[in-house]
Order: structure tokens, then C-alpha cells, then sequence
């Protein structure tokens, strides 16, 4: 018997149909991985971003040294909308993000034996404080740090809702920024087609196929029909292969050659990806309060 929770998921996760929900999940005795394949193969849903749903609270935040040599982003987490609008959280986060730009820290546990703004209190030591006056429990959940020969630029969109840095061997300032606002905008996975690991596109090109035969398509016809189609999916994951979207008429790639620059990697963080949030029913809450 398949539940309704899980019916529920798919359809969050997909956008696919109710009835075409319950069907696959039937199909493939609830395994979710093999459904949303079965979805996508039928042509009833997209791929499903890794990130999967966006649930927590918190913010992220970026530093970027004055020579633009170094730059960090750092996503830190709190339990509502309400602590993270909260002035004393906020600037926490940024003197995080401003440490691991400074320190360089190997990991999470290395950040939180750090001195914190050069006091006598660790970072650790003053999240925990944190902890106890803010009144919510507060998690440092990830940074991330480039050093560049060329220039790193960061953004930061939706008032610390997205985080974007990029490393680049070559450019300025100006196509820094669009970049980072293109990656912001259409979340691609990897900068180049060479980077996509192969698995991967052989995936991709299974599902083209049985969904071009699912349309009625010879398997002769169907590959041929994949090799046009993967282009697409190259044009939704690779950054260079995106269309810009400033001016949707070229290409990333194109613009990138136009002003001379090369990028080395980016790093793309949202506030809360895959973290599933615990869902409250507010009525057996009060309940359980006057019981």
C-alpha cells in the first residue's frame, strides 16, 4: 500500500500528477529514486535538482579580500524566518564568513576551534552563546573558500537567500558580476561540458531514449533524436552553455570570450537546499500545550 505522504513527496519533488504519482510508486514498490525516473522516461516530469527541497532557515553570506585574491561564502542555519532577520544573527554569520576567508580552515570542526574576531573566545564558544540568548539552535552547515590567481567576485541575492563565488584566471569586475548573477539565476551544476562525468550524460541519454520510444519513435530514430536532445540538457547544467540571461540571444560562452575572461570554478549555495524541515501541525501543538 502506498502512502499518501509518499504520494505527497513525488509530487513535490517532480510536479508531476497525483494519479501519475501513485501509479509509479505502485509500479516500483515505493522506491522515490525509481518513480522519478519512471516520471521523467514517461515525459511527465523534469529532472530533479540535487538540492532537492528548500526547507531551512538562516542566511548565508560572502567575503571577499580587497585585492579580490580570496573569497569565501558560508551558509549558517537557524529555525525560523524570524531569528534570521535577527541583527545579532546576521552579523555573526557575516564575521563567519569574514574568518573562513581570513583563516582558511580545513573543515567545519577547524572553523569552530578558531579564534573568534581575534578575542578570547573560540568560534564555538560564541555560537554556543548564541545559542543561549538567541533562544534557537544555530548550525554553521557549510563554506566554501577559493583562492585565485585571477580575481574571485561574489553576490549575494534575496537578502542572504543565495550565495555565488566564482574564481576566474582572467576578467574584471564587470563580467565577474554578471556571471555571478547568471549562476544565481540559472543554478547551472558545472562550468563546462568536460566537467559533466560521463555517468552522468549516460544517464541523461537512457532517459532521452526511452522517453523519444515512449513516443512511438523506432530505436534507430530515437538515438538520433537523443543526440539533439542532450544538447538541452548540456544548456540546463553547464554554465558556458546557457543561454546569458542579461541577453538571452547568446550564449555564456560567447560573452565570456567577448570580454577576454576564463573561469576557474564556482561555488552556488541556497539557503536551506536539501535540508527537509520538520512540518509542524499547529493545532495538535497547542493541544499537546494544554494537555
Amino acid at each position: 500500500m502506498i502512502s499518501a505522504t509518499l504520494v505527497k513527496e513525488l509530487r513535490e519533488k517532480t510536479g508531476a500528477g497525483m494519479m501519475d504519482c501513485k501509479k509509479v510508486l505502485t509500479e516500483t514498490n515505493g522506491d522515490m529514486e525509481k518513480a522519478t525516473e519512471l516520471l521523467r522516461e514517461r515525459g511527465i516530469a523534469k529532472a530533479a535538482k540535487k538540492s532537492g527541497r528548500v526547507a531551512a532557515e538562516g542566511m548565508v553570506a560572502s567575503s571577499v579580500s580587497n585585492d579580490k585574491k580570496v573569497g569565501a561564502i558560508v551558509e549558517v542555519n537557524a529555525e525560523t524566518d524570524f531569528v534570521a532577520k535577527n541583527e545579532e544573527f546576521r552579523e555573526f554569520v557575516q564575521n563567519i564568513a569574514n574568518i573562513v576567508s581570513m583563516e582558511n580552515p580545513a573543515d567545519i570542526d577547524s572553523l569552530l576551534k578558531l579564534s573568534y574576531k581575534n578575542n578570547d573566545k573560540t568560534v564555538q564558544e560564541v555560537l554556543t552563546d548564541k545559542i543561549a540568548t538567541i533562544g534557537e539552535n544555530i548550525t554553521i552547515r557549510r563554506f566554501v573558500r577559493f583562492e585565485s590567481e585571477g580575481l574571485v567576485e561574489s553576490y549575494i541575492h534575496g537578502d542572504g537567500k543565495i550565495a555565488v563565488l566564482v574564481d576566474f584566471k582572467k576578467g574584471d569586475s564587470e563580467i565577474a558580476k554578471d556571471i555571478c548573477m547568471q549562476i544565481a539565476a540559472a543554478r547551472p551544476e558545472y562550468v563546462a561540458r568536460e566537467e559533466v562525468p560521463n555517468e552522468v550524460v549516460q544517464k541523461e541519454m537512457e532517459i532521452l531514449k526511452v522517453q523519444a520510444m515512449n513516443e512511438g519513435k523506432p530505436a534507430e530514430i530515437a538515438e538520433k533524436m537523443v543526440q539533439g536532445r542532450i544538447g538541452k540538457f548540456y544548456a540546463e547544467v553547464c554554465l558556458l552553455d546557457q543561454e546569458f540571461v542579461k541577453d538571452p540571444s547568446q550564449k555564456v560562452s560567447s560573452i565570456v570570450s567577448s570580454k577576454g575572461a576564463e573561469i576557474v570554478r564556482f561555488s552556488r549555495f541556497e539557503k536551506g537546499e536539501g535540508i527537509e524541515k520538520k512540518e509542524e501541525n499547529f493545532a495538535e501543538e497547542v493541544m499537546k500545550q494544554l494537555q
